[in-house]
C-alpha cells in the first residue's frame, strides 16, 4: 500500500517517461540531394527521382517516414560547389551527387568525411572520384553506366538512317574534360572508320544551342550526334524542339530526347541507375562503409526511336533499327 502523496509521485514521473524515451532517440537521417535540376522540371527528372525513391524503398527507407530529403538544384555547372558546401553545412548524413562529373568533383571537394553517391557514365578511377573500382576507399562510391563508350554507337545507328549522308555534326561540351578529349576522339576515330566527316559544334550553355544547330544547316550536315554531357541531358526537351524546327535527324543518350520530338536516342536506362544509386545511399544509412562498397555498373541500355519524327524527316527506318528497338514513338 502506498499513500496519497506517493502515488502522485509516482505518477508525475511516469508521466515523464515519453519524453525522455523521445528525447533517446535517434534523429531522422537526412539525404542531400544534388541534381542539375529539380523533378518539377520533366517528366523525366520526376521519374528519375522516383527511381531513386525506389531503390530507398528496397533498404527500409521512406521519405518522410524515417528518412529525410535536402534538396540542391540549380542550372549552372558553376553553382554546383556552392549548393554541396550548403549541404555539407547542414550536415547531411549521406550526398546523393547526381549532376554528371561536375557534381560528384562538387561533393568531393566540399567534404572528405561525408559519404557521397555518385552516377558518372565515365570511368570514375580515371576522374579521381575512386582509388578502384572494387574498392573505392575514402567516402565515395556509386553507380557507372555506359554512356561515353556508346558514342560511336550511336553514330553507327544515324549512319544507318541516313546512309547517304556524309558530313555528321557532333554537339559537345567544351568545360566537360571527358567530352571534350575523350569522347570527342572516339567518335572521330568511328567517323573515319565510316567514311563519314565529322564537325565538332560546342556548347557550353543553353543560350549556344541556336548557334549551334544555325551552324549544323549551314555545314549542310546529315545528322546530328549529341553528347551524353549533363547540360544536354537535361536541356533534351530544347535540343529535341531544336533538331525538329531544323529537320535535323538527332540522336541523343537519354530517352525524354526521343519522347520529345528527336529522331532517336540510344543510353543508359537512367531509371535502372537511380534506383541502384538509391539502394546504396540507404545501405550507407544502414551503416555500410562507402569505402568498403564496389561502384557498380548499371548495363541496360535502351534504344527508342521516334517513328513520327522519321516519317516528317521522310526517313524510312531499316527493318534491322526496328527490330533491336526497345520503343517505338508511334
Amino acid at each position: 500500500m502506498i499513500g496519497r502523496r506517493e502515488f502522485i509521485t509516482l505518477l508525475g514521473g511516469a508521466a515523464t517517461w515519453p519524453l525522455a524515451a523521445r528525447a533517446q532517440q535517434p534523429a531522422m537521417p537526412v539525404i542531400g540531394y544534388l541534381n542539375m535540376r529539380s523533378p518539377e522540371s520533366s517528366e523525366y527528372d520526376a521519374t528519375t527521382l522516383g527511381a531513386f525513391r525506389r531503390g530507398l524503398s528496397e533498404t527500409g527507407y521512406v521519405e518522410g517516414r524515417n528518412v529525410a530529403i535536402e534538396y540542391r538544384w540549380d542550372g549552372p555547372y558553376n553553382r554546383l560547389p556552392e549548393l554541396a558546401a550548403d549541404l555539407v553545412r547542414r550536415h547531411v548524413s549521406v550526398i546523393a551527387s547526381f549532376g554528371g562529373l561536375p557534381a560528384a568533383q562538387a561533393a568531393k571537394a566540399a567534404t572528405a568525411t561525408i559519404p557521397i553517391v555518385f552516377i558518372s557514365g565515365a570511368d570514375p578511377v580515371q576522374l579521381g572520384l575512386v582509388a578502384s573500382l572494387n574498392r573505392p576507399g575514402g567516402n565515395l562510391t556509386g553507380v557507372t553506366f555506359l554512356g561515353s563508350e556508346l558514342g560511336p554507337k550511336r553514330l553507327e545507328l544515324l549512319h544507318e538512317l541516313v546512309p547517304r549522308a556524309t558530313i555528321i555534326a557532333y554537339l559537345a561540351n567544351p568545360t566537360n574534360p571527358v567530352d571534350a578529349v575523350d569522347q570527342t576522339r572516339d567518335l572521330q576515330a568511328a567517323a573515319r572508320t565510316l567514311g563519314l566527316q565529322l564537325h565538332v559544334l560546342n556548347a557550353s550553355t543553353e543560350h549556344d544551342f541556336e548557334t549551334v544547330f544555325a551552324a549544323v544547316v549551314q555545314l549542310r550536315a546529315g545528322g546530328l550526334v549529341i553528347s551524353p554531357d549533363g547540360l544536354f541531358n537535361r536541356s533534351s526537351e530544347q535540343l529535341a524542339a531544336l533538331a525538329l524546327r531544323h529537320a535535323v535527324p538527332a540522336i541523343q543518350p537519354t530517352r525524354k530526347f526521343a519522347a520529345a520530338g528527336g529522331l532517336m536516342s540510344y543510353g543508359g536506362s537512367s531509371t535502372d541507375q537511380y534506383r541502384l544509386a538509391g539502394v546504396y545511399t540507404g545501405r550507407i544509412l544502414k551503416g555500410e562503409n562507402p569505402a568498403d562498397l564496389p561502384v557498380q555498373r548499371a548495363t541496360k541500355v535502351e534504344l527508342v526511336i521516334n517513328l513520327q519524327t522519321a516519317k516528317a524527316l521522310g526517313i524510312d527506318v531499316p527493318v534491322t533499327v526496328r527490330a533491336i528497338a526497345n520503343e517505338i514513338i508511334e
